[in-house]
């Protein structure tokens, strides 16, 4: 087959098609612990949930409308192959989790060529456009759009061999199906800042570039550039252009300032009236491929839709919904895919009249924690990050193959730490203050944040300070049999009552405190770049001695059985022997120092995650040496040992497991 783009060998960005889910339904629920070693080299890590999260982008085969594909904005590609019902992991495209996938074009002649545009989060000087030549099992980087920050990418109705690509330094154009580009906005330095390309569907010459700063149109393949300001207000983004594939004169621009519409092609637009003023924001607009009079235009405030090419309009959706990419079924108009912020993929079938979520394989959150009820270790919690309403916790009672979410009372707060009191309640730490989950409750309330009369002989052996809690971020939390402990960016919080009041421990300041551990009469804590133990129930406290001066970005702290507190740190794993009094870097065998966390498992083993990296590294001599044991191919945050399961917390894939070796 001969090549389509001029490439250049990259990293070999092989699609991951992940194991679906019916492994679990055919096990029984018990026989699900992965018990620590042993088939941890051979296991494939699954990624279990909770479904949903954000999704950028959606792009369909013309060929086989069932396979679709669906963009993240981590440089994640999802597929499905059963128009949207599953969803499976495809593609990971980079080395971090900084892409945001917001175009994916497949070549309408040929589907097994694939072209992802992604721009960087971290600059506006990075970005690439990766080529698939083989249905997307291999990707490589395109030289001439290296480092571009690529916010649109566009195929050729009438010409496949055409593309055109925006990026913040301009539009590039290719006429032989990627193999040769061409800066076609050189003559126009006032054409940058690009935020969506349109080809006209009958003549791939007609090109419209919306941009930060109004829009551009040229007839000539990019000779001549013409701006399409004429009736637009000034200063509006252009987010998305749609020319009407029945009749190519007429052009709709959505912008900042709402949608506008032309009958000359380009040359005047009026102002579409209908949509409110505060949905404004309109991300994408699509046409019905089935009903050209019929028009979607998909809003920071829900899904609007039209059915006389844009006179009156209509919104279909809750006007929480933030509305990212549309797509509609060319067999079957009666069925849309929406791709949205926080809610992951919403489906239709009747036409836009209601949607419901379709995200079964498709989790693109951010877990913060898990936790296994004491008495039911198939009853899982997840705390999750950055998901405002349709985040906070999620419940599973079938060891993660179906989840709920249960919130109530959150209040859209973010969950950091789950942990269960003696009595089965469940307490989550959140960006604002501690919660409860009470046995047989539905919601959560605010465990109780003054500091009641009857402290005050506490307060004065502990030498604590009576102040609130509920506004603190709460990072962790450890309950001993005589007292609550969490750790705060404001310091450390005592309750003696099992979280009815809290107090902050004066001794020790204000210090961020990131972690907090008990081990009998011994409680120590970690900041940024501290270790403290207390030996009398946090009545006194010390520094731990020896800790390396050039020691910060303290992750996380745990106290071995011995009594060994070991730390992770952003310069790497630590060994207190003695609790704390004479340390050890724990290094041989580890591959870079920025160690995001240390946990001890069965058996005197650690083991430890590592930023930038997907893999597991095992110690079994108390971290002098470490060898690699399983490469999960998601990129950790913790480890946890949940009832002999061992499971992972990932920025945004969810929380992952490794199933037993059948």
């Amino acid at each position: 087959m001969p090549e389509t783009c001029a490439t250049k060998p990259s990293r070999d960005f092989r699609g991951w098609g992940l194991v679906p889910l019916p492994w679990l339904s055919a096990v029984p629920p018990l026989l699900l612990s992965v018990v620590l070693m042993g088939n941890a080299r051979a296991a494939q890590w699954v990624a279990i949930g909770p479904d949903g999260g954000d999704a950028r982008s959606l792009a369909y085969d013309l060929h086989n409308p069932d396979h679709i594909l669906l963009g993240t904005s981590t440089g994640t590609i999802f597929q499905s192959t059963d128009g949207g019902h599953r969803w499976t992991h495809f593609a990971q495209l980079g080395n971090g989790d900084d892409y945001v996938v917001d175009h994916i074009v497949i070549d309408p002649q040929n589907s097994r060529h694939i072209y992802v545009g992604v721009w960087s989060v971290h600059g506006h000087n990075e970005g690439e456009l990766f080529c698939s030549e083989d249905g997307g099992k291999s990707w490589k980087l395109i030289p001439a759009m290296h480092g571009k920050s690529i916010r649109a990418v566009a195929v050729a109705a009438a010409d496949p061999k055409v593309l055109v690509v925006g990026a913040l330094d301009g539009v590039f154009r290719s006429s032989d199906a990627g193999r040769e580009w061409h800066k076609i906005s050189r003559q126009r330095v006032e054409i940058k800042n690009v935020e969506s390309i349109t080809i006209d569907p009958e003549n791939p010459d007609v090109v419209y570039v919306g941009t930060w700063h109004l829009g551009w149109k040229t007839s000539d393949g990019g000779i001549r550039w013409r701006r399409i300001e004429e009736g637009i207000i000034d200063d509006s983004d252009i987010f998305s252009v749609l020319v009407d594939e029945s009749q190519p004169q007429t052009v709709l621009a959505s912008a900042c300032s709402g949608i506008y519409k032309s009958l000359d092609g380009g040359h005047r637009f009026e102002r579409i009236q209908g949509i409110p003023f505060s949905a404004r924001r309109t991300r994408v607009l699509k046409q019905d491929p089935n009903q050209p009079s019929v028009i979607y235009a998909g809003t920071t405030e829900g899904l609007w839709v039209t059915s006389d090419r844009g006179t009156a309009w209509v919104r279909v959706t809750s006007p929480d919904i933030v509305v990212n990419d549309i797509l509609i079924d060319p067999r079957n108009s009666q069925r849309v895919l929406l791709a949205t912020d926080r809610a992951g993929v919403l489906v239709s079938d009747r036409g836009a009249t209601h949607f419901t979520p379709s995200n079964a394989g498709f989790t693109h959150r951010y877990t913060s924690s898990v936790l296994a009820d004491k008495q039911n270790p198939d009853l899982l919690y997840v705390g999750v990050v950055n998901d405002r309403e349709l985040g906070g916790v999620f419940v599973s009672s079938d060891a993660g193959q179906h989840w709920m979410q249960r919130s109530e009372g959150l209040d859209g707060r973010d969950v950091f730490v789950l942990k269960q009191a003696s009595d089965g309640a469940i307490l989550a730490g959140t960006n604002r203050g501690i919660f409860v989950l009470s046995q047989n409750s539905s919601a959560w309330r605010p465990l109780n944040s003054t500091v009641e009369a009857k402290l005050e002989d506490t307060a004065a052996e502990h030498d604590i300070a009576q102040s609130a809690i509920s506004d603190e971020k709460v990072n962790d939390i450890q309950i001993t049999p005589r007292t609550w402990l969490a750790a705060t960016p404001a310091g450390l919080y005592v309750s003696p009552d099992q979280g009815r009041s809290w107090s902050r421990v004066r001794a020790l300041g204000r210090p961020y405190v990131v972690s907090v551990e008990a081990w009998h009469d011994v409680i120590a804590i970690a900041t940024t770049n501290k270790v403290l133990v207390s030996m009398d129930h946090a009545r006194t406290w010390r520094a731990a001695r020896g800790l390396p001066s050039y020691v910060d970005g303290i992750q996380s702290l745990t106290i071995s059985p011995d009594g060994q507190i070991i730390i992770a740190s952003r310069k790497g794993a630590f060994r207190g022997r003695s609790l704390g009094t004479r340390w050890d870097r724990m290094r041989l065998g580890l591959p870079s120092p920025n160690i995001t966390s240390v946990t001890y498992a069965e058996g005197h083993r650690l083991l430890a995650t590592i930023a930038e990296n997907t893999a597991i590294f095992e110690s079994a001599d108390g971290g002098h040496r470490w060898h690699r044991i399983s490469d999960t191919r998601y990129p950790l945050r913790r480890l946890s040992l949940v009832r002999g399961r061992l499971v992972a917390t990932t920025r945004f894939d969810g929380l992952i497991l490794q199933p037993e070796d059948p």
